[in-house]
């Protein structure tokens, strides 16, 4: 995997830990780390599926065996990596299956604030950059009408948005006390090779495999769809930076496509029967909120970037990795 040569400079050779490197966005941003000469501290709780990931995706880094949900955890992962920089991407309650409110507020509230105590407790290195990169959800929004800025009111409506504000509050309390250079990156809808079975992108590629129908909701949900690595990429940019930040930043496209809209370009690029998409076979989510378009300004005002891989494109790339394993940049 190539990755932006902007990127290689400065993180080359700097010590970076990663948490949840086994999660779908954790592992291309380890990925990404890899490909730019980081020195790798991989913490997560399954040594084989880390093993596994690192191997398919050539990640050379150090592998920490912890279980991030236990308390004081962290603290001993931190002082074994000795990290110029953390990543957090350690969380619980995207898949529908993750409803354990105990592990919700331990893996997305509390290890967020132990996170950031530990950081701004240790000395440091001569890194310039930020110290901790965290990654936050469009969900700690709730419904908001109008245009989605870092400064909307938020209120979440589900148990993953409420944990995730928390860790988020936590971190921003963590910075105003301490200074420490650190920022939540609030993600939207990320899609991608990796992504975890029964999301929408792979139930669309297993019926392109199977011929099986997929059963859908009618799919007028508005989602701003954001390509796995233009999200690693976004975050590695962020961790690079040497200027003062924001607490929170979107990273977003700050542009809205409908649920059917989606799935009807995947169908082109999967070749899907249209008697093999079922709209309206699947209620919606209880908790599922629709929210205006996020603003990406703030994001493009610090790294005169955004996420710019077009939606064919980004599920072409992930067809072609899928099928060959083969990553284009």
């Amino acid at each position: 995997m190539r990755t932006n040569p902007y990127l290689a400079e400065p993180l080359r050779g700097r010590r970076v830990l990663v948490t949840g490197a086994t999660g779908f966005i954790g592992r291309w941003v380890a990925c990404g780390l890899s490909a730019v000469g980081a020195e790798l501290w991989l913490a997560a709780r399954d040594e084989r599926k880390l093993e596994a990931i690192c191997d398919s995706l050539e990640i050379k880094g150090h592998f920490l065996i912890q279980d991030c949900a236990k308390e004081g955890s962290f603290a001993e992962l931190y002082g074994q990596a000795n990290p110029d920089i953390v990543f957090n991407l350690a969380g619980y309650g995207v898949d529908a299956s993750e409803r354990d409110e105990s592990l919700a507020r331990a893996l997305n509230a509390r290890l967020v604030e132990e996170i950031a105590e530990v950081v701004a407790c240790s000395k440091g290195s001569d890194w310039s950059g930020l110290r901790l990169v965290h990654v936050g959800s469009a969900a700690e929004y709730g419904f908001v009408e109008g245009v989605l800025k870092e400064s909307s009111q938020a209120a979440p409506i589900s148990l993953y948005g409420r944990s995730k504000l928390a860790g988020t509050m936590a971190l921003s309390s963590v910075r105003q006390r301490t200074g420490l250079r650190a920022i939540t990156a609030r993600l939207f809808t990320v899609y991608g090779p990796g992504e975890h079975h029964g999301r929408l992108l792979p139930s669309l590629l297993q019926a392109s495999r199977t011929g099986e129908t997929v059963p859908l909701t009618v799919g007028q949900q508005q989602r701003d769809f954001v390509y796995v690595m233009d999200v690693a990429e976004g975050l590695l940019r962020l961790a690079s930076l040497t200027a003062t930040v924001p607490p929170v930043v979107n990273l977003a496209t700050g542009k809205l496509t409908s649920v059917r809209t989606f799935v009807r370009c995947a169908a082109d690029v999967l070749g899907l029967d249209d008697s093999q998409l079922q709209f309206g076979a699947q209620p919606g989510q209880h908790d599922e909120v629709q929210q205006g378009p996020a603003d990406p300004s703030q994001l493009s005002r610090l790294l005169g970037w955004i996420p710019a891989c077009e939606l064919r494109e980004g599920i072409a790339r992930t067809l072609e990795f899928e099928t060959c394993g083969v990553m284009r940049t």
